[in-house]
């Protein structure tokens, strides 16, 4: 699995959109990871962080799209609120326990995804989710 997945804090919706083609390396603060499925790993950690259950986000309509098909080209898709508040009120155990809970999850699909990598992308993320509810901005992802 070749995926490029930069989470990035933008204004809103329309912001975030226009990165579509390039990826918001220079217009915004990002984190850039890969070889997960970022979309599925959402979802995955709502439900690991602040409940609920995979099949109830989907049909909700998580994680909810932006820009792009996401066919063949790049898409960019909004984090949830709920997973947002989840991220920014964990405490450093409750995002590690979620974490290597992931983890395995991936281990159990067959995908290796090491608890300290899992353990570094949540706790990144959980911060740039702090620092853009502090600026009143939103999280995205893009995946290319």
């Amino acid at each position: 699995m070749s995926i490029i997945a930069e989470f990035f804090a933008a204004p809103d919706d329309a912001s975030a959109a226009l990165i579509l083609q390039t990826g918001p390396q220079r217009a915004f603060e990002s984190l850039s990871f890969g070889n997960f499925d970022p979309e599925e790993a959402v979802v995955e950690w709502q439900c690991l962080l602040a409940g609920g259950s995979f099949e109830e986000l989907l049909e909700a309509g998580e994680p909810r799209p932006v820009a792009g098909q996401g066919d063949d080209g790049c898409v960019v898709f909004a984090i949830s609120p709920r997973l947002s508040a989840a991220l920014a009120e964990a405490e450093r155990s409750e995002w590690e326990d979620a974490a290597g809970a992931w983890a395995l999850q991936r281990a159990e699909e067959g995908e290796v995804v090491d608890k300290e990598i899992a353990c570094v992308i949540l706790g990144d993320l959980a911060a740039l989710v702090r620092n853009a509810r502090h600026q009143g901005q939103n999280v995205y992802c893009w995946v290319a």
